[in-house]
């Protein structure tokens, strides 16, 4: 048998296992293994590498997809000068995703613009780049698919869904009013959720203002807060907008430039 068809045979049980990036580089990591002298294990780690590497990138890029996170901006991008109330050894224990894995919440409470979106997503990031399925979701969109749902009879599917991720972003709780049937399914979500997955969520409402989410019902207010707060890490961060601020140093500059030296 010639060293051709020994070749040929390889690519073609590579290509039939699915091994694309390996077939790919098996040509180079040859001649590489005859010029170094590369024993036969030596070679078959390096060969098995280019696919692991190849597979694990795949991977993360679905887990990016599917995550759905609707910004770039990572834990290392949050300016913590601009927001002295949050603690950096908190996030950077938090970045560590051990919450995750037991299963705690992260609730972010604080005005409009103060950041509260940008380390949900940081998180999200964390999570995604460590392996772990995320979802981002507003409180809004979740409120609107379980509505589909609903009418769809695809209910237990879509529970089963946001059941799904190890980490599940809720975005903007608070900012609008909740229908009944709304709050019903974000009660439900939080339920079988509970010490099962993790929930980060943000909203602009402290835990007294709840009920308002909730159509002024205490009843179903506190029995979502007794499931995320059971095991949770409650931030509150007080401080100007990161947009006032910006929009105050633009209009100073034009001051400045309009009153001239």
């Amino acid at each position: 048998m010639t060293d051709r068809s020994d070749y040929q045979k390889l690519r073609a049980h590579l290509a039939f296992l699915r091994m694309g990036a390996a077939a790919e580089a098996l040509p180079a990591l040859l001649d590489e293994a005859i010029k170094t002298k590369l024993t036969n294990q030596a070679f078959l780690e390096r060969l098995l590498a280019v696919e692991v590497d190849a597979v694990d990138e795949r991977r993360r890029a679905s887990l990016a997809r599917f995550a759905s996170l609707p910004s770039p901006f990572t834990l290392a991008d949050f300016d913590f000068a601009a927001q002295p109330s949050v603690d950096p050894k908190l996030i950077a224990e938090l970045g560590t995703l051990r919450f995750v894995e037991d299963a705690t919440n992260v609730l972010l409470i604080g005005p409009p613009g103060v950041g509260k979106t940008m380390l949900a997503v940081g998180l999200g990031h964390a999570a995604v780049a460590a392996g772990m399925r995320t979802y981002y979701t507003t409180a809004a969109e979740l409120a609107a698919r379980c509505h589909r749902a609903a009418i769809e009879g695809r209910w237990a599917t879509t529970m089963r869904f946001y059941a799904g991720p190890r980490l599940l972003i809720i975005d903007e709780v608070g900012y609008l009013p909740l229908p009944a049937e709304a709050a019903a399914a974000l009660f439900q979500v939080v339920s079988q959720r509970y010490l099962k997955g993790s929930i980060a969520l943000t909203t602009n409402l402290g835990i007294a203002s709840w009920g308002k989410v909730f159509n002024d019902d205490p009843m179903v207010a506190g029995a979502m807060l007794d499931r995320l707060l059971h095991r949770s890490v409650v931030i509150n961060i007080n401080g100007d907008s990161y947009r006032m601020r910006s929009h105050r140093a633009r209009a100073e500059a034009t001051r400045k430039a309009v009153a001239g030296p």
